[in-house]
């Protein structure tokens, strides 16, 4: 298969997870500096307009938010015996590696386009990192493929608990497909947990944000990747819950900021816009 670099927004994912690391006030919410070493980016990366600290703050807190979140959450779910873990839409996440005394106790099924999976396996032999005998690479084309007849290929067993991750990935896709994906997530095994982030209308965010999330809608539309996907929180919720999800519930950015950033003296928040979605089955 073709080894296709990651796009833009994976490799910004990682740069902000790195750039928290090094320049944030400590304690870190979340400490990723291997997915920099594995983006490998220009010199001169940080002096870029989107990693400029003063302007892009927000987002950084909240893309290390939702990482520190969803591991959270994963440990929870481990010390209760699910072994299963899902990444729709791995890019350049790396769990596998930072978090091995984790990973060791799951099977851990990472999902994205082929030529990208391809390019990370690549990255990762070139630096050395280990790849645990439990992660399994996933590769689907998304126009073509069915993901979940993939993943089950692989070796996911849908008759035991599970804790599938979609992080940054909601806004990109239709509501069809979105609700499509909840109506299949939903047939997981009891005891299974889902963590997928979504993104507010731009009217339920404050007038501060709305200049930054526009930026950021403007630079996706140039990529040729919008934004086409919003949802309210309680709509959300509603849509987990009639597509079979047993319970759900939305975590807010105002949660996020009392679990991991209410003692800062840095200031650092993350915004609003991209909020949580917890369902269980």
């Amino acid at each position: 298969m073709p080894i296709i670099a990651p796009d833009h927004t994976a490799v910004r994912v990682a740069l902000w997870r790195a750039l928290h690391a090094e320049i944030d006030a400590r304690p870190s919410v979340f400490d990723d500096r291997i997915g920099l070493r594995l983006a490998a980016p220009e010199d001169g990366w940080r002096d870029r307009p989107d990693m400029d600290p003063r302007t892009t703050s927000p987002m950084r807190a909240g893309i290390v938010a939702r990482a520190r979140f969803v591991e959270d959450l994963l440990a929870e779910q481990i010390d209760r015996g699910v072994d299963q873990y899902v990444l729709l839409g791995a890019g350049l996440d790396t769990f596998a590696q930072r978090r091995p005394e984790l990973a060791a106790r799951l099977t851990v099924f990472e999902v994205d386009q082929p030529g990208t999976q391809a390019w990370k396996r690549q990255r990762l032999g070139e630096l050395g990192s280990a790849v645990p005998d439990g992660l399994r690479w996933v590769p689907v084309d998304f126009e073509v493929d069915s993901w979940w007849e993939r993943l089950t290929a692989a070796g996911f067993d849908p008759g035991r608990p599970a804790v599938v991750a979609s992080t940054g990935v909601s806004m990109y896709l239709d509501r069809e497909t979105n609700v499509t994906t909840l109506r299949q997530l939903a047939t997981l095994a009891p005891g299974s947990t889902l963590a997928v982030t979504f993104m507010l209308p731009l009217e339920l965010v404050g007038a501060g944000e709305q200049h930054m999330r526009r930026f950021a809608e403007q630079g996706a539309r140039a990529s040729g990747t919008p934004f086409v996907s919003f949802f309210r929180p309680g709509e959300i919720v509603a849509l987990a819950e009639e597509s079979g999800f047993a319970s759900a519930h939305h975590i807010s950015s105002e949660e996020l900021t009392r679990r991991y950033f209410a003692d800062r003296t840095d200031g650092l928040r993350p915004a609003e816009s991209e909020q949580i979605l917890v369902a269980s089955t």
